[in-house]
């Protein structure tokens, strides 16, 4: 480990003077991308001159303790010892966790898809409170939230909804949320007061840009149509709503949010992109990930990873089996609790497979 610590030391100062470098400077591209790799260097490079200040007192402690001479000095020697050891290891720890194998994807913003899935109506109600949720949780970070596509039901539901999350490190927050969410409680259209069972799907993929995926405009075709609303009720007169299929993939992409053409067409370009992206990376990583299967799941849409229940005010990750009673709060987009512990989850399964390998 010190061996790569003194490599990344090493790298974090070359990045240093070459930020200061007038050429570098001038070439927005270069300098974009070592300030990224900077950044991303920084608290490696803090942590281990923290740890190399904590070792040298270590040993400064050490030596005074086996000279011997004055109790009281040794006393002191002795405590300073015990410190320095205890924050040593601290920092050990610390290391270890960020010398992992960082996921390249997460720095990038996100576009998230929601989708009702079984339970009819009672789905796509609760579509729109995952969608709501999610805008919550993403506004008490500071994070920026576009509707991308909607489509909407005449009871406030949503059939399906793009949006994207604009912000620090979207992905590396959000990425655990893909997957099968299931919500038990009395719909709002049971008369008879039971309790059913509904699942909503959501997507999380890294927002992609155009130099990731290059898209061929002779693939793309490209269909106009009338936006409407809700029961198809017409909201403009004009065909500003576009479709937009890949013909490689088969993809099809829907924007009718804006009544622009040209705008709906660049948000439905920007959702294409990125599952293009998405897709070209799980080709990627799938064999990886049938070798290791992560402890908080593959992100798979087929996975059922959590389950809301109305009734007892209850929210469970079934992933890393953790449970919280404050349904309330995280249908206000209170879900740090949940984010936070998948992150420790997943990081606790990085660590121990570096050390088994």
């Amino acid at each position: 480990m010190i061996e790569q610590l003194q490599a990344v030391r090493a790298r974090y100062d070359e990045i240093n003077c070459l930020l200061q470098d007038p050429s570098v400077i001038q070439d927005n591209g270069r300098y974009a991308k070592l300030m990224k790799e900077y950044k991303n260097l920084t608290p490696i490079a803090q942590a281990y001159d923290e740890y190399r200040k904590c070792r040298d007192a270590l040993e400064q402690a050490k030596e005074i303790l086996d000279e011997g001479g004055d109790e009281e000095l040794k006393a002191l020697a002795q405590e300073e010892w015990k410190e320095n050891k205890t924050r040593c290891e601290d920092l050990e720890e610390q290391l270890k966790i960020l010398l992992l194998p960082k996921d390249e994807n997460d720095d990038r913003s996100v576009i998230m898809e929601i989708r009702g899935g079984a339970g009819g109506e009672e789905a796509a109600l609760f579509a729109h409170s995952l969608q709501r949720m999610y805008t919550m949780y993403a506004e008490s970070r500071g994070w920026q939230v576009e509707v991308l596509s909607i489509n909407e039901t005449e009871l406030g539901g949503v059939k399906e909804v793009s949006f994207s999350v604009e912000g620090d490190s979207v992905y590396s927050y959000m990425k655990f949320e893909s997957g099968v969410h299931r919500v038990q409680r009395v719909p709002e259209t049971e008369t008879q007061g039971r309790v059913h069972t509904s699942t909503v799907t959501v997507a999380v993929m890294p927002e992609a840009e155009e130099v990731d995926v290059q898209i061929n405009p002779a693939d793309l075709k490209i269909d106009t149509f009338r936006a409407s609303g809700a029961g198809g009720q017409h909201i403009n007169k004009t065909s500003s709503a576009i479709r937009v299929t890949h013909l490689p993939t088969g993809m099809v992409v829907e924007c009718q949010d804006e009544r622009s053409q040209h705008k709906n067409k660049d948000k439905a370009l920007k959702v294409l992109r990125s599952r293009l992206l998405e897709q070209e990376q799980q080709k990627q990583t799938q064999e990886i990930a049938e070798n290791r299967r992560s402890q908080v799941g593959t992100g798979d849409r087929s996975e059922r990873i959590r389950t809301y229940n109305y009734p007892q005010g209850r929210v469970t990750d079934h992933r890393i089996g953790l449970t919280l009673y404050k349904l309330n709060a995280v249908m206000d987009g209170d879900i740090d609790d949940v984010v936070q512990a998948l992150i420790t989850a997943d990081r606790a399964e990085k660590l121990k497979s570096a050390q088994e390998a």
